[in-house]
This record gives structure tokens, C-alpha cells and sequence, in this order.
């Protein structure tokens, strides 16, 4: 019987329970697959502190390797370090996290050399189909010599790069109130500021794949509760909080309060641009805040949009030779890290804001957060695509206002907009809406609502 891999296959990486829907056997079988599809000689992987990951990492460069391909393992890392030991060794690596999923799940999130992404229509695909094939007829026929596996630490060279992307040498004294979530932010951020004049206070530091605390997704309010209320009782400058593979990164202010991603993606940008002399192309997906095009166009930089997810990122990011991207999730990619996400370099580029003037963090990042927005709205419906149209034809006709199907649907007015996007793995209509002011806002998110929910 082939395996099923329709369940753990999606869009961009593998993730599913384990050992209820994939176990080592199979990470093994894909282990062959990555390397076959990407024809590659040596590959890199990585993985996180989840009590499956190193058996499935490991199952998965023999996989790897008993195809002649030679496997260098870095084992515990965050997923952008693994992505730096793509770009530095210019290999294809694979790293085993589920990221922010629950301690059952786990997956693989692939790459080709130089970090490029490896998924539905870049590869990931024909890995699928090899393994379901391999997995009714046998395993592939091993090669005359086993490629070999090697270990190798890049935790300080890749500390060591990010520092070299933003200026730290000048920064005050900040005290830092970092919430790791039992994830790989506490293997990473140590090293990372190691040196800098930081008073680092750690949170769930300790590596544990059954996120005893909370969950390790920030993107939940509820998972940033015990960060906002440490930093206001230590007094801190800040508030950092990590997922758990620590690839995305979330700021809370000296009051305990949430910066908005896309505050940051302004801030980044607006340095990034000051970094290649005042010019450059700055990625951005279609619900982050107006604030981001308006902070690249006073920069003199060109902003480009693009649909939601970070397929669609790093793609604009190829093709336009982009020097940086934000999406609203707080995923950030720099074109000096291969064009791949990395939250602990946003973090740096925070503490060097905040670090080069005197004034909190609060009122620095004010002139970045011009606009209120609703945050993302989920509504189950039974008909997605005729909701859509419902939304479609109630605003067609008004002359106020400009439609575009770049991803889901996007009304825009003078001062609003609003965009609705079905979920590809759920019955969900996601909605983000922003406007000038809160009450401009919530009529028009109240409005669509209405709407959107029949």
C-alpha cells in the first residue's frame, strides 16, 4: 500500500502527528527523495528540540546518504540558522520543526542551495510522488558508495553574520525581556547578543518540545501575556518573543504592549534602505499596513506587493532583486541572508533603532504606526467562493472605491481598505481591514462581516 501523503504534504513544507501519520520510515524515504529531486551531491540539516526531531532528522540524511549523498548535520538549530547554513555552505538543507504546532506534530521545511524554497511547484511535489511510488514498490536501489555524515556547529558563524548585517557597536544600554517558549530562541538568542551592551532577562529558555508554559506562537495574544507582564515589572526597554523554531519575531513596547508587525517592517525597511544609499526594493503582501508603502516611498525606496505567504515573498524578492520583505505574520527576509526569513536579524535592526537615540520605543516606532487595523478576522462559511462574490457585487458598483483579486478580494477607499482571503486548508474567509481611525475601522470591518457572514 503507498503511503498517504496528502495529509502531511502541504503548500510550502511536510507537517503532520507523529508517529500517527509519518514516523522515521518515512522521513527516511524522503530523505532519498530531497536528494534525488534536487540532484545534489551534499546536503545540510537541521532540527529543533522536539522529542522526534533528532530520530527523524537522522533517519532522514540516511535516507539521504544511502543514496551517495553526503550529509553535514548541524542538529539543534533555529530554522533561519539552518537557512544561513544553506546559503553559507550553498547546499539544500532541510530543518525538522512544526514550528508553532502542538508537541505531537512535526515536519520538514526544505530548501535548495542558497536557501531558495523548495515547494509545491518548486520540487516539493515530485518529492511527494517519489515517495509514494518508493513506498509501494520498495525503497530506492542504494549507490555503490554511501554518501558520508558529518556534524558541524554553525551557531557562532551564524551569529556571527547576522551581527554583520546591522551596526550594534553604538547602541545603549537596553535591558531585554526575551520570551523563547521552551523553543530554539533560547539556543540562538544567548550567542546572537553575546557582547552587545544588553541586559538580557531570559523567559523559557529551556529547550522543550512540550511547551510546558504556552504555546510558542506569539501570533496568539494569549502566548505573549507572561512577556508583557515581565516587562513591565523589570522595567525593560522591550519585550522579544520567538516562535518555536524561531524564524519569526514578535516586539512588545516598554509598556507591555504589541508592536505591529508592520511597524517593524516600515522601521526595517526605512534602515534597510539607509544601508544601500537610499534606493532599493522593498517587499510587502497585500494586508500589511498602508504605514509600510508610504515609510519606503519617504525613504526613496519602491514598494512591491504581493500575496500572502512567503512563497510569494521570496519569490518578488528573486525577481525584483529586492533588498528586504515584511509580511504582517513577522516574517522578515533580507536579500543579505539570501532572501530568506530570519526574525532574529528584525530583532537586531529593533535594538539598533532603539538603541542609537534616547527615547523609548513606544514613541520610535509611533511615526512607523499610522494607521488602525483590525488584526485578522476568521469566519467559517460554508461557500467560500460565494461569499467572496456576495462581497464583490456589494461593493462593485460604489464609485468610492477600487476592487483587486491579487489574493482573495481587496476593497479600497480614500481612507480604508479591507481584503478577504479564503483559507486553502479550512472553510475560513480571513478578514483584515484598516482605516485612518479606530471608528472608520470597525464600520467597515463590521460592515464586511455582515456580509462575509451572510
Amino acid at each position: 500500500m503507498a503511503a498517504d501523503l496528502s495529509q502531511i504534504v502541504k503548500a510550502y513544507d511536510v507537517r503532520g502527528v507523529v508517529p500517527d501519520q509519518w514516523d522515521e520510515s518515512l522521513a527516511e524515504l524522503l530523505g532519498a527523495a530531497f536528494a534525488r529531486v534536487t540532484g545534489a551531491n551534499a546536503i545540510v540539516t537541521g532540527h529543533d528540540m522536539r522529542p522526534s526531531s533528532p530520530g527523524l532528522a537522522r533517519a532522514f540524511a540516511r535516507g539521504a546518504a544511502r543514496l551517495g549523498v553526503d550529509v553535514t548535520e548541524i542538529g539543534l538549530c533555529s530554522t533561519d540558522q539552518l537557512y544561513y547554513a544553506s546559503g553559507a555552505l550553498d547546499l539544500p538543507g532541510a530543518m525538522f520543526t512544526a514550528s508553532h504546532n502542538p508537541a505531537q506534530y512535526n515536519g520538514i521545511k526544505m530548501c535548495r542551495a542558497g536557501a531558495a524554497p523548495v515547494g509545491q511547484d518548486s520540487g516539493l511535489t515530485e518529492i511527494r510522488e517519489l515517495v509514494e511510488r518508493w513506498s509501494e514498490s520498495g525503497a530506492p536501489e542504494p549507490a555503490a558508495q554511501a554518501g558520508t555524515m558529518t556534524r558541524r556547529d554553525t551557531l557562532e558563524d551564524y551569529a556571527a553574520h547576522l551581527r554583520s548585517l546591522v551596526d550594534v557597536s553604538a547602541i545603549r544600554p537596553l535591558k531585554v525581556v526575551v520570551d523563547a517558549g521552551n523553543g530554539m530562541g533560547g539556543h540562538t538568542v544567548p550567542t546572537v547578543l553575546t557582547g552587545l551592551p544588553v541586559d538580557l532577562v531570559p523567559m523559557y529558555f529551556e529547550l522543550d518540545g512540550t511547551f510546558p508554559n504556552h504555546e510558542a506562537n506569539p501570533l496568539d495574544p494569549a502566548n505573549l501575556v507572561d512577556l508583557q507582564k515581565r516587562v513591565r515589572e523589570e522595567g525593560a526597554d522591550l519585550g522579544l518573543a520567538f516562535d518555536g523554531d524561531a524564524d519569526r519575531c514578535f516586539v512588545v513596547d516598554e509598556h507591555g504592549e504589541p508592536v505591529s508587525p508592520s511597524a517593524i517592517t516600515a522601521l526595517v525597511a526605512a534602515r534597510e534602505l539607509a544601508r544601500h544609499g537610499g534606493q532599493g526594493v522593498i517587499i510587502h503582501n497585500l494586508i500589511t499596513s498602508w504605514s509600510v508603502p508610504e515609510v519606503v516611498g519617504e525613504n526613496g525606496g519602491t514598494p512591491v506587493r504581493t500575496r500572502v505567504g512567503h512563497s510569494f515573498i521570496k519569490a518578488e524578492m528573486a525577481r525584483t532583486g529586492a533588498i528586504f520583505g515584511g509580511e504582517h505574520s513577522a516574517h522578515y527576509y533580507f536579500k543579505d541572508f539570501w532572501n530568506a526569513d530570519t526574525g532574529m536579524l528584525a530583532a537586531l535592526h529593533v535594538l539598533a533603532a532603539l538603541g542609537g537615540q534616547d527615547g523609548p520605543l513606544s514613541a520610535l516606532v509611533a511615526q512607523y504606526d499610522r494607521y488602525t487595523g483590525s488584526g485578522e478576522i476568521n469566519s467559517t462559511v460554508a461557500d467560500q467562493a460565494a461569499r467572496l462574490t456576495a462581497l464583490k457585487a456589494a461593493y462593485a458598483e460604489r464609485e468610492d472605491v477600487t476592487l483587486d483579486e491579487l489574493d482573495g478580494l481587496t476593497v479600497t477607499a480614500a481612507d480604508w481598505w479591507f481584503n478577504v482571503r479564503p483559507s486553502n486548508t479550512e472553510p475560513l474567509l480571513r478578514l483584515n481591514a484598516e482605516a485612518k481611525d479606530a471608528a472608520t475601522m470597525a464600520e467597515v470591518r463590521d460592515e464586511a462581516l455582515r456580509i462575509i457572514r451572510g
